[in-house]
């Protein structure tokens, strides 16, 4: 197979298996499965990481961008931080920046656009309120049925990542 089919077909095969998992919203240790993975490309999965580069944790948060999702109501920096509240505010940031804020590793786990993390409680139409989607939640449905299902009514799983537009 020449490798930019093999590299297709891994992608294709992160993708589903990220879809799979998503309703489920945790691994073992605690994370959605698609944090994992991005900790895995950004720091080999070391979330205390402090490489002097200006960007720390386990996620590789830059320090203002730290500061301006509020990450210091939870620790001075990233990597001072647990990976929850790494998280936490690494979902901040989706919602604000989009996977572009990971540019290298999102590129290579082809992951793209805007998302968010399912409260408890938030239910599509709730969610789409809270960020005006044009088209409502019948447009959410349509942008997240391969993580959703056939029956866009169901309880949502919190954690579970659903794509937000543009």
């Amino acid at each position: 197979m020449s490798r930019p089919r093999r590299l297709a077909v891994t992608a294709l095969t992160l993708l589903a298996t990220w879809a799979a998992l998503a309703p489920q919203a945790a691994q073992a240790d605690g994370h959605a499965p698609v944090w994992v993975e991005l900790a895995t490309c950004e720091s080999s999965n070391r979330w205390n990481t402090n490489t002097g580069n200006g960007f720390y944790g386990g996620l590789q948060i830059f320090q203002p961008t730290w500061v301006e999702h509020g990450g210091l109501d939870l620790a001075a920096r990233p990597d001072r931080a647990t990976p929850d509240q790494q998280v936490r505010v690494a979902e901040e940031i989706l919602r604000d920046q989009g996977w572009e804020a990971w540019p290298t590793c999102a590129q290579r786990l082809r992951l793209s656009g805007r998302a968010h993390a399912v409260q408890p409680g938030e239910t599509l139409e709730t969610i789409a309120r809270r960020f005006n989607v044009s088209g409502g939640a019948a447009e959410l449905y349509r942008l997240n049925q391969d993580v959703i299902g056939s029956d866009p009514a169901r309880q949502l799983t919190p954690g579970t990542l659903v794509r937000l537009p543009r």
